[in-house]
């Protein structure tokens, strides 16, 4: 007769963690789309015409939340520096990380029309911290299994996400810079893509996995918004064309993309409708008052207004009650 196994007995008293020794990075895709809904409703206000106050006092509350969240993360790397590269070998892990990063570009645009020397002294520095960031995946990558190699949509946040960096580059004057920046990131997401949709060809995602699907329409969202400030407004509609295909196969795929229920990783649905919708109130605001674009913005921030906001708050309440890092698996320092 086989023995059973036998587990070490559980132990008693609990270990008690220390403060943000196990903070999950899963709830900064959350965050980021806080901030994306935050700089949509910036846009809506020069558009449609509503209190330019209500977008400045929402991105103000959404970068304390950032900063807060991110001096969490900090405080769990000086307790263990090592401990990055365990969030990272791990999907919501290198998700989190890759969305905490690309909020310092978020920040910058946040601070841009009251401190423009700030917001590009930030805007260099996430250039230096999500260079970094995209060489420890990579090796995170190259060390964890084969299996784990594959492109997922979460490449976009890691290896296009620079892309926001131009949303603040092109204001500031740094014209070139915004250029080669959407220049190298288109080609580098049209490779995702591409990868992605013969992947999904020949092999149907986990249920769990699909909500970061979402993220294929955030390149083609920023990318347009970055056309837009370089003064292409061609190529900006041609990516607004491309986002709302990758929008209208969303929704049609609505309950097969949330056939698990909610989870974590439906922080990936936030930014990129987010995203999407500032890219629509960008093209309304340049084509002049009442066109279609702007009903479409209209439509589109209605939208984010009602499910950015509620998938961010369950994320964070996850995070406040302790749940999320155990769900996520996130690593303890």
């Amino acid at each position: 007769m086989k023995r059973p196994p036998i587990f070490p007995a559980p132990q008693f008293p609990p270990v008690k963690l220390r403060a943000f020794q196990r903070m999950p990075p899963a709830v900064f895709p959350a965050i980021m789309g806080l901030f994306g809904l935050g700089l949509a409703l910036r846009r809506g206000a020069d558009v449609i015409g509503y209190p330019l106050a209500i977008a400045e006092i929402a991105l103000g509350g959404i970068s304390l939340l950032w900063v807060f969240a991110t001096l969490g993360y900090l405080l769990k790397l000086w307790q263990r520096p090592g401990v990055i590269m365990q969030d990272l070998a791990i999907l919501p892990g290198r998700a989190g990380l890759a969305a905490m990063s690309l909020g310092l570009f978020l920040f910058a645009a946040t601070l841009l029309p009251y401190a423009p020397g700030a917001a590009s002294g930030l805007m260099f520095a996430g250039l230096g911290l999500h260079a970094i960031l995209a060489v420890l995946i990579l090796i995170a990558l190259r060390r964890g299994p084969a299996e784990g190699r594959h492109v997922t949509p979460v490449w976009h946040l890691s290896f296009v996400g620079f892309i926001i960096a131009a949303l603040v580059a092109a204001p500031l004057g740094y014209a070139g810079l915004a250029a080669a920046i959407l220049g190298v990131t288109v080609i580098v997401a049209i490779g995702i893509w591409a990868i992605s949709l013969v992947q999904l060809v020949k092999r149907v995602p986990p249920a769990p996995l699909r909500p970061l699907l979402a993220i294929h329409l955030a390149p083609a969202a920023l990318f347009g918004s970055v056309a837009l400030l370089l003064g292409m407004p061609v190529l900006a509609m041609v990516f607004a064309v491309l986002g709302a295909g990758i929008l209208l196969a969303m929704i049609a795929c609505a309950h097969w993309i949330t056939e698990a229920g909610f989870s974590a990783l439906w922080g990936a649905l936030t930014f990129p409708l987010a995203a999407y919708t500032s890219l629509l109130l960008g093209l309304g605001g340049a084509m002049g008052p009442a066109n279609l674009w702007v009903w479409c913005g209209i439509a589109g921030l209605t939208a984010a207004i009602g499910i950015v906001p509620a998938i961010a708050l369950k994320v964070i309440q996850a995070w406040t009650k302790g749940t999320l890092a155990a769900k996520t698996n996130a690593a303890t320092a």
